[in-house]
């Protein structure tokens, strides 16, 4: 289904999903509650939330002692012309590459990339600059965390 064709949130919509931003996990009878409408509202609402891909999953956010030991960092990647759609079945198939967008400016695409040690992301890096088409990376590590809006 296409964004267009994406029935409009309402205000209803725009709470319930706020609540599960808070805590995925609230169960439907504290969600109707909170919102002053019915567990079966809740229910259905959700249902078609997911259905038509407003929501499109529930997952885990680790905090910062989950992540201790490990490192991150952000890749900018610039692709040749014609090569994306290899380049981009090649980066799917690692897994250290948690979260992959395109983007505008100097980059085709920013990578969000998590390993367990500076050996790891190096060799992550030199797989990643190897792939026929890619003409350029450029790497910043996450030193830390300054402000994370999709914590509680």
């Amino acid at each position: 289904m296409n964004d267009s064709s994406l029935p409009a949130l309402d205000s209803t919509d725009r709470q319930l999903i706020a609540a599960l931003q808070l805590n995925a996990r609230e169960s439907v009878a504290t969600l109707a509650r909170n919102l002053g409408i019915a567990r079966t509202t809740v229910t259905s609402r959700l249902a078609r939330l997911e259905r038509t891909g407003a929501i499109t999953g529930y997952g885990v956010r680790l905090g910062q002692r989950a992540l201790e030991g490990s490192l991150q960092a952000y890749v900018g990647i610039t692709v040749q012309p014609r090569a994306s759609k290899d380049v981009l079945r090649r980066l799917n198939a690692m897994p250290h590459i948690q979260q992959l967008c395109a983007v505008s400016g100097q980059f085709d695409y920013v990578a969000w990339l998590r390993c367990e040690s500076p050996e790891r992301l190096d060799a992550l890096l030199d797989a990643i600059g190897t792939i026929e088409g890619v003409e350029k990376t450029t790497t910043s590590i996450v030193l830390s965390t300054k402000i994370d809006r999709g914590r509680d």
